[in-house]
C-alpha cells in the first residue's frame, strides 16, 4: 500500500501548482518521468488498437418512464465511451443511464462526448458541447492517458479543475471517476509498474482535490475497481490487456451509479452508506485513493466549510446498485 500521508503531500503540491500554474511534477523526478514514458510506449505497442478507436454509439434516451428525461453527459478518455464493447448496453453510459432512470423513475437522455486517448486537456472541448446540451449531471472518466502520456499532473489537474467549474456554473452536478491505477495493467512490466502505481494514485489524489474545491464529487477507481482485476484479468480486462470487459466496465458503472443519484438527491435513504467521517480534503483525497468506490466530497465541520488545514471533506462508501432487468 502507498503511504498515504506521502500520496497527501503529493497531492497539496500537485494542487497548489495547478492552482498557480506550474509544473507540478511530484516527487517521481524527471528521471522516473521519463522511463514511465518509456514503458508506456512499450506498454501501447503491446496493446495496440482495439476495436478501433470509438465505442458503440450510445446516445439515445433510456427508461420507459413519463416525464422529461434526466439530461446525461459522459465525457472523458475511452472508458468512458465504452472502448471495445461491441453493443451500447454494454457501455457504461449507457448502464449508468438504465440505473438513473430506474431510481429517478423518469427517462433519461443520455449524450456521450468522451473521445478514445483523451486527456484532460482534451476536456475543454467536450465541456464546450456538454454545456449545449443543457445537462443536469456530467459524469467525466479521466486520467489514465494524463499518466501514459506527456502530460505535467499539475497541468492536467488544472484543466479538470477548469471543466468541473464551468459545468458547476451552468448548474450541472458533477461526478468524476478519478484515475485508475495502471500499476494493475499487466503490459506494463515491472518495476516501472510500481512507478505507475505511485503516479496514478498521487494524480488520482490531486483530481480529487481540485474536484471537491471545484464543486464537484469524486469516486476513486483506486485499483481499477477491486481485486477481481487481478485475480480475474481474462474476464475483467477486454483483449488488449487494458481496457476493462463488459463486466469491467458494468464494475465501474455500478460504482459510480449511487454518487451520480447522489449528487441529484435520488440516493435512497434507505440504502445503506459508510462513512469515514470529515477529514482535511488532501488527507480525505489520499485515503481515499487506496480504497476503490470511495466518494468524496465537500462538507461542513461545526458549520466551517474550512478547517486549520483546509477544506473539510467526507468519504463515504455507498452499497453499490444493480439495475433491474427492465430498467
Amino acid at each position: 500500500m502507498i503511504w498515504t500521508p506521502s500520496v497527501a503531500r503529493a497531492a497539496r503540491r500537485i494542487a497548489t501548482a495547478a492552482a498557480v500554474g506550474g509544473g507540478g511534477l511530484t516527487a517521481l523526478g524527471m528521471t522516473a518521468y521519463g522511463l514511465l514514458i518509456a514503458e508506456a510506449m512499450l506498454a501501447r505497442k503491446v496493446i495496440g488498437r482495439p476495436h478501433g478507436m470509438k465505442g458503440p454509439r450510445a446516445d439515445g434516451v433510456y427508461g420507459e418512464f413519463p416525464g422529461d428525461p434526466v439530461k446525461l453527459v459522459m465525457l472523458g478518455d475511452s472508458t468512458s465511451v465504452g472502448l471495445g464493447m461491441d453493443h451500447p448496453a454494454k457501455t457504461p453510459g449507457v448502464v449508468l443511464a438504465k440505473g438513473l432512470a430506474s431510481l429517478s423513475e423518469r427517462p433519461v437522455s443520455l449524450v456521450v462526448l468522451g473521445e478514445s486517448g483523451a486527456s484532460s486537456v482534451e476536456l475543454v472541448a467536450q465541456v464546450d458541447a456538454a454545456l449545449r446540451e443543457e445537462p443536469d449531471i456530467a459524469v467525466i472518466f479521466i486520467g489514465a492517458n494524463d499518466v501514459t502520456t506527456q502530460k505535467m499532473p499539475a497541468r492536467a489537474v488544472r484543466h479538470l479543475a477548469a471543466s468541473v467549474a464551468r459545468l458547476r456554473e451552468a448548474g450541472a452536478e458533477v461526478v468524476v471517476g478519478t484515475c485508475p491505477d495502471l500499476g494493475t495493467v499487466r503490459p506494463i512490466a515491472q518495476p516501472l509498474r510500481w512507478v505507475t502505481r505511485r503516479w496514478s494514485r498521487q494524480l488520482a489524489a490531486a483530481q480529487t482535490v481540485a474536484v471537491v474545491e471545484a464543486g464537484g464529487r469524486t469516486v476513486a477507481f483506486a485499483d481499477v475497481l477491486g481485486p477481481e482485476f487481478a485475480t480475474y484479468p481474462h474476464v475483467m480486462f477486454g483483449p488488449d490487456g487494458f481496457h476493462p470487459s463488459d463486466r469491467g466496465y458494468q464494475r465501474a458503472a455500478y460504482a459510480v451509479l449511487p454518487s451520480v443519484c447522489a449528487a441529484l438527491g435520488l440516493w435512497p435513504q434507505t440504502q445503506p452508506v459508510r462513512s469515514e467521517g470529515s477529514q482535511p480534503i488532501h488527507l480525505a483525497a489520499a485515503m481515499a485513493a487506496e480504497e476503490s468506490g470511495t466518494e468524496v466530497t465537500a462538507t461542513r465541520v461545526a458549520g466551517r466549510a474550512f478547517g486549520p488545514h483546509g477544506r473539510w471533506a467526507k468519504m463515504l462508501r455507498r452499497m453499490p446498485w444493480s439495475v433491474p432487468d427492465n430498467a
